[in-house]
């Protein structure tokens, strides 16, 4: 495993990070998941992420049992606090109150004293920044929390973060959790050059784009019975975008080029988007131990110039750039 600092911080995190958004507690079963965090484990992955929402807030349990036991200094423990978590009007967004006690609940759940980053799910346009914020580093200062994020936020508003958390001196944000991958690229133009800038880095989901990048849909045919791509529980609203035999047909032509660069479809795509510097970590999830074996097989690949060019080609004309693709919630009335 190979490691990288996250923004200007002295924190490191594994290239690989192991994710639960759709598998522990929902798409599989208990047992399943706890072998493959141990599959983590055992592969050096050291940074694990989460979120209070996800599987209404099972994830979170079954992530903390399955780290009982570890050596807590040895992990990186990641979550999120905005997306609702019960039924009243306050049990959502990034006020202080949700905030607060969002977090408390993932330190129950997650069955740990402190998480090492706390990230805002989305930008809340029904909450002043500077409440959010300043919550944020009045649980940096408790300990409870030791650095600040953002996921999904758009130049802008990272932008505005930052300058009010330099006026006021909280604790700076120093990373952005975008989806990105080959097909996904609506962080390049405006997000990644302000992150250099600024000292964040990118912590990535979906490099694979919901497994479409392996290869394993076909254009003309059904998905695969039990697929992703078939299960509203496993993110099929998600993928759907991508399936189009358009889209396919083309990931079909990027099989030869894995082959060149004796990588899996998997490896090549998770190893993609760690070519760009910004990226601190790409996210994986799995059902099965031996999917985690196979895509921490991307970390410390190198992909030659050569490589690079052929993928933009096979891929160009489908490629999502456009920045504003990155939206926020709706605005309060």
């Amino acid at each position: 495993m190979e490691f990288r600092y996250l923004g200007r911080s002295g924190l490191k995190v594994s290239e690989i990070s192991y994710g639960n958004w759709i598998t522990h507690g929902s798409q599989v079963e208990e047992d399943a998941a706890l072998a493959c965090v141990r599959a983590a484990l055992d592969e050096g992955i050291t940074t694990f992420d989460t979120a209070d929402i996800y599987a209404e807030t099972k994830a979170e349990q079954v992530l903390g049992r399955a780290l009982k036991g570890e050596r807590r200094e040895s992990l990186e423990i990641f979550t999120k606090v905005y997306w609702p978590t019960g039924p009243g009007p306050n049990d959502r967004g990034l006020s202080r109150k949700h905030i607060m006690e969002s977090l408390h609940g993932s330190l129950r759940r997650l069955q740990t004293d402190y998480v090492d980053l706390y990230q805002a799910h989305r930008f809340d346009s029904e909450t002043p920044l500077v409440e959010t914020l300043r919550a944020f580093d009045d649980l940096v200062r408790q300990g409870k929390v030791l650095y600040v994020g953002v996921s999904e936020w758009t130049a802008s508003q990272i932008a505005e973060a930052l300058k009010i958390a330099d006026e006021m001196g909280f604790d700076r944000i120093i990373s952005n959790q975008p989806q990105y991958s080959m097909l996904w690229r609506v962080i390049e133009q405006e997000v990644v050059p302000l992150s250099e800038k600024e000292g964040l880095s990118q912590i990535v989901w979906s490099p694979i784009a919901q497994g479409v990048l392996t290869g394993k849909y076909l254009p003309g045919q059904a998905p695969p019975v039990g697929s992703r791509a078939t299960d509203e529980k496993s993110g099929a609203s998600v993928i759907s975008a991508w399936m189009e035999d358009k889209v396919l047909t083309r990931v079909q032509e990027l099989k030869p080029i894995a082959e060149e660069a004796g990588l899996s479809m998997a490896q090549l795509a998770i190893a993609w988007v760690l070519q760009n510097p910004n990226v601190a970590s790409a996210i994986v999830g799995a059902s099965r131990p031996d999917q985690v074996r196979d895509n921490v097989k991307a970390a410390g690949v190198k992909l030659d110039r050569e490589i690079m060019e052929k993928i933009d080609d096979v891929l160009g004309p489908i490629v999502q750039r456009d920045p504003a693709l990155t939206k926020s919630p709706a605005e309060r009335p």
